[in-house]
């Protein structure tokens, strides 16, 4: 038995198959111990993207949360102005920070005070915060536009007469009139009427106009307003001003007081927010979410034929 398993040995160590298979199950237990670490790899790389994308979420997250932030904070300083609370801005001022080999001595000399002011002479420095006072007071005041309601309050919406109207030279759908709302000169207005309105009942008629729209080039002409009408795809008529309204005559809401805008800023799309609230009841009167456009003391404006008809 000894000799067979000393034969054997001596066999597989000078048979080059077996050393050739022994050679390969080393490499192979080589590449097993790399692909181990390949995966160990591979798993701490899926967690550091896990942290990243959960780091970028938070940050994001964050600046969401600091805008709103932002935004209340805002919001509570136009209440509390609107209330009459006054603002005072807290200098923000780093302490100062003192070595030994900057350090001056305690005693200082005295520093001779200021000369007194002339009699009737005015300090320049307190001029700078009284002017620093008026911006402030600018700033509250574009501030209380800004967080107004956006409702048909803040339209300019009057009386107008159409003195003139005629063709636009360079568009077929457009008519140019020359509108007078009130002013001491009247204004221009471009409407694409042409299709709808006969240029005969353009002459000589009231209507209703929205006055503070930005001026914008239509082909080449500046329109100054526009023409209020009830309109849908098949039809279109102009909204008539009650009977003993005169040119200038402001449109009034019951409970929606407030001045209009001077201009509306076409950024914070007032119109397009106002707008698809602007309708016909089922008598033609004309209506913002229900309450009729009124003259005071004159009544209210309506359409001719159209009922449940969008305004605009």
């Amino acid at each position: 038995m000894w000799f067979f398993v000393r034969s054997l040995t001596k066999m597989s160590s000078s048979n080059p198959v077996l050393n050739k298979l022994e050679q390969r199950a080393s490499e192979a237990d080589q590449v097993i111990e790399y692909l181990k670490q390949q995966v160990a790899l591979l798993k701490e790389k899926a967690i550091l993207q896990a942290s990243l994308r959960e780091e970028k979420k938070l940050r994001v997250e964050n600046a969401k949360l600091k805008k709103e932030i932002e935004t209340l904070r805002g919001q509570l300083i136009k209440t509390e102005i609107n209330n009459g609370v006054k603002q005072v801005d807290v200098p923000v001022t780093a302490p100062a920070v003192s070595s030994p080999a900057t350090s001056q001595p305690a005693a200082q000399p005295a520093k001779p005070s200021p000369p007194a002011p002339k009699a009737g002479g005015e300090d320049k420095k307190k001029e700078k915060p009284e002017k620093k006072g008026e911006k402030k007071e600018k700033k509250s005041v574009a501030t209380d536009e800004d967080i107004r309601p956006v409702d048909v309050s803040r339209l300019d919406l009057r009386v107008g007469c159409i003195i003139s109207a005629k063709k636009h030279p360079d568009a077929d759908s457009l008519y140019v009139e020359e509108v007078d709302v009130g002013e001491a000169a009247s204004r221009t207005v471009v409407s694409g009427l042409v299709k709808h309105i006969p240029l005969e009942q353009m002459q000589n008629r009231m209507a209703v106009l929205l006055c503070n729209l930005k001026p914008a080039k239509m082909r080449g002409v500046l329109s100054q307003a526009m023409v209020m009408c009830a309109s849908s795809p098949e039809k279109v008529e102009i909204l008539d001003p009650p009977s003993g309204a005169v040119a200038g005559d402001r449109i009034t809401f019951q409970g929606f007081p407030g001045e209009p805008d001077k201009e509306l800023n076409p950024k914070k799309k007032t119109w397009e927010q106002v707008q698809p609230d602007l309708l016909t009841n089922d008598d033609c009167v004309a209506t913002y979410k229900g309450v009729p456009f009124e003259v005071n003391g004159k009544g209210v404006c309506k359409a001719q034929t159209m009922s449940r008809s969008s305004i605009k």
